[in-house]
């Protein structure tokens, strides 16, 4: 266990998060989404967590394996044609990892996913939260786009509002 780690884990509060996502920048990251979502016929989901309990850092869980987790307790992978994406983005560690359904992921290299996080990142660095995560959003908007092109059908199979952890 990185002691360096667990110190960060727990002074991460749900405070801080709320305070770097607004309920402003919540909205700006839901109208990313809806507007992202109408050029294409993917679906995306934004979950934003916090920091991990002791026993998770205990068991030394990396950000990617809990982004895949949240990506089946949340049904990503439940969308007709397989092409849900997952944006996570972990405050504690000021990571974001991209976990795509078989039916885009399949399609896009993980380079070009992992060229979305970076950005991500580098604006969270900056204390840019809004604009990395709209920023983030459109890129993976892209790499839908390209893959699934055209209006999505008229159902929205997940919701867009950000998730909070």
């Amino acid at each position: 266990m990185n002691i360096l780690r667990v110190a960060r884990h727990i002074s991460t509060t749900r405070w801080s998060t709320r305070r770097l996502f607004p309920q402003a920048a919540r909205d700006a990251i839901e109208q990313a989404i809806g507007e992202c979502e109408s050029r294409h016929g993917g679906e995306i989901r934004f979950v934003i967590e916090t920091s991990f309990d002791l026993p998770e850092l205990w068991r030394n869980l990396a950000s990617r394996t809990r982004a895949l987790q949240v990506f089946g307790q949340l049904g990503v992978w439940n969308t007709e044609h397989n092409n849900g994406v997952l944006i996570y983005v972990l405050m504690a560690d000021h990571a974001v990892e991209i976990v795509a359904d078989r039916g885009i992921a399949s399609r896009v290299e993980q380079a070009e996913w992992d060229a979305v996080c970076r950005q991500m990142e580098q604006h969270f660095r900056a204390g840019r939260f809004r604009e990395g995560s709209v920023l983030g959003i459109l890129g993976v908007g892209a790499l839908l786009g390209r893959h699934f092109p055209g209006k999505r059908r008229s159902d929205n199979e997940l919701p867009n509002q950000p998730v909070l952890l």
